[in-house]
């Protein structure tokens, strides 16, 4: 059944991978052409620019006291998610969600379902592949650190992973997949995320992931 005016909200906060987001928010966006209903938004802890990484800075829609409504949630990763999972404020506007709104995330995003408990004895994943500094002693590969983080959640290395309410997707690029998911769970059909996905020019990439998704039993 179809979620009519499906509404994503992504979180949007100092040094969060540009992919992570945009590529998300852009599949909602050409999704749009074929349902203008559907609805795509940054969210912020507050009204003011936001520099992602490599300066990329973006304008929230919201912030946390404007308490949009939305159907999913979305937490992208980067190297500012060493901070987010100390964020009080995130904890407790995540929290604060109601039961009905999916909670995703893209890359290292899950750490912070994972600082919250929300993992526990559920399936998740993170980015697979590390980048020099993690490579190297000390340090380590982001999906490791999700084990670290939460040692009751259950390490998936599939591309995308449905836990339910919680949905997470693996490394930077994966948040086309997310995407996508997040299509079929607002109700849309093969056909309809086929079509996103030709317009996209991302037909072959679409066809060899989409089933790379691991659901919680």
């Amino acid at each position: 059944m179809k979620i009519a005016g499906f509404r994503l909200g992504i979180y949007v906060f100092k040094d969060a991978e540009i992919v992570d987001f945009a590529a998300p928010y852009g599949v909602f966006s050409v999704a749009r052409r074929f349902d203008p209903e559907l609805d795509a938004f940054l969210v912020a802890d507050a009204m003011r620019p936001v520099q992602a990484q490599a300066g990329f800075t973006v304008m929230p829609n919201y912030s946390f006291t404007d308490r949009p409504a939305m159907d999913a949630f979305l937490i992208p990763g980067g190297f500012g998610t060493r901070q987010e999972m100390h964020n009080r404020s995130l904890h407790e506007f995540v929290r604060s969600l109601p039961n009905t709104c999916l909670l995703t995330s893209v890359c290292t995003g899950s750490w912070i379902y994972g600082k919250l408990g929300l993992l526990d004895g559920l399936p998740a994943t993170n980015r697979k592949e590390p980048d020099r500094a993690e490579a190297n002693p000390p340090g380590k590969v982001p999906i490791d650190r999700l084990k670290e983080i939460a040692p009751a959640c259950v390490i998936s290395r599939a591309r995308v992973v449905d836990a339910g309410r919680i949905v997470t997707a693996g490394g930077i690029a994966s948040g086309m997949e997310m995407g996508f998911h997040l299509l079929r769970r607002a109700g849309y059909d093969e056909a309809f995320i086929t079509e996103v996905a030709r317009v996209m020019e991302y037909t072959l990439a679409y066809e060899t992931y989409r089933d790379d998704i691991e659901y919680a039993k």
